[in-house]
């Protein structure tokens, strides 16, 4: 399974909102995917209505929510429909994307292995790289997990841009009037040495006899 600090392999997916979603397009914003075994499934099911409740939270930090399964957009629909989801789903029937990020594992169920979806869950930067991984999800409560970590992210990029553009320090803002101060003495005489000069006994020549 790719870590963070990983950069997330190209994809474009068929999306439940019409046309595809790729790695291209979402260039340049901060998202997640997180990826499930099947639609409509016990656990798949309690994971997404999570994420469909706390979708306003994700929305006001402007971090995108993508589902992906192997499941064909037909069987994405229904499952949209039937639990009011309330973000788009991605389909990864080749597994193209599943296999690349290493979650198309080895699973067993009743002494039965078969090959299947590790539940996982990526955040994508906007440099496309992967700044978390929560693999081996439990489902309940998962989508708080990851807008805590989303909150407390776009938080630090808020206090990294306010430093950016912070005004100058007092002193730094003093020195400039220290130095003219300087520079406007510079040549000119003290009291003292003007009163001297206005003191100062004329030469006289001696009479020659």
């Amino acid at each position: 399974m790719l870590q963070a600090g990983d950069p997330l392999p190209d994809f474009a997916l068929a999306s439940t909102e019409g046309g595809e979603v790729s790695s291209k397009s979402l260039r340049g914003k901060r998202y997640v995917l997180y990826f499930y075994p099947k639609d409509d499934t016990p656990g798949c099911t309690v994971e997404a209505c999570n994420f469909r409740d706390n979708l306003p939270g994700f929305s006001d930090i402007g971090a995108p929510v993508y589902g992906v399964s192997p499941d064909d957009i037909n069987a994405h629909e229904k499952f949209i429909a039937k639990h009011a989801l309330n973000f788009p789903l991605l389909a990864d029937p080749d597994r193209k994307l599943i296999e690349a990020v290493g979650v198309w594992v080895e699973k067993s169920m009743y002494g039965r292995k078969y090959m299947g979806v590790q539940r996982s869950t990526f955040v994508v930067g906007p440099d496309g790289r992967i700044e978390k991984v929560w693999p081996k999800v439990t489902p309940e409560g998962h989508a708080q997990e990851v807008l805590e970590y989303l909150t407390s992210a776009a938080s630090g990029d808020s206090q990294s841009a306010r430093a950016s553009i912070a005004p100058p320090s007092s002193e730094t803002r003093a020195a400039p009037q220290k130095t003219r101060a300087v520079k406007a003495n510079t040549g000119k005489k003290s009291a003292g040495q003007r009163q001297k000069q206005a003191v100062k006994k004329p030469t006289t020549r001696k009479q020659v006899k």
